[in-house]
C-alpha cells in the first residue's frame, strides 16, 4: 500500500508533474513516467500519482493495472529522491502486461527520470 503523504491526488499537482517547468519524463510501450521537483518540496517525501484513462480498458482492467503500479512504486520509494513528485500515466498495452514486466518497465523509467 502506498502512504497518504506519498501521493498525488489534486489536479493541480498531476497538471505541475507533467507540464511543468523542468519537468523530465521518460517511458516504453507500457507506460509513460514524469517527474518533477518542484522548489516548494525540496525536503519532504517524494510523490507519486497514476493516471490510467479508459483506452487501458474496462474499470475492473483498469483498477487492476492501477493496484499494480501503486504496489510496484511502493516498494521502490526508498530509492526516488526527497522532494520528487511523480506521475505514472499507464499505456493501453499495460493492460495485457505481468506484474513482473510492468515492474521492469517502472524500474527503468524511473531510473531515467531520476537520472536527468
Amino acid at each position: 500500500m502506498l502512504p497518504a503523504r506519498h501521493r498525488i491526488r489534486e489536479r493541480a499537482d498531476f497538471t505541475a508533474v507533467v507540464r511543468g517547468s523542468g519537468a523530465r519524463r521518460a517511458g516504453g510501450r507500457l507506460m509513460v513516467v514524469h517527474a518533477n521537483r518542484p522548489a516548494a518540496r525540496t525536503e519532504l517525501p517524494p510523490r507519486v500519482g497514476f493516471v490510467v484513462s479508459k483506452a487501458v480498458g474496462n474499470a475492473v482492467v483498469r483498477g487492476r493495472t492501477k493496484r499494480r503500479l501503486r504496489a510496484i512504486a511502493a516498494t521502490r520509494l526508498s530509492g526516488i529522491p526527497a522532494g520528487l513528485d511523480i506521475v505514472v500515466r499507464a499505456q493501453p498495452s499495460a493492460a495485457q502486461a505481468d506484474f513482473d514486466e510492468l515492474s521492469d518497465a517502472f524500474g527503468r523509467a524511473l531510473e531515467k527520470v531520476c537520472r536527468s
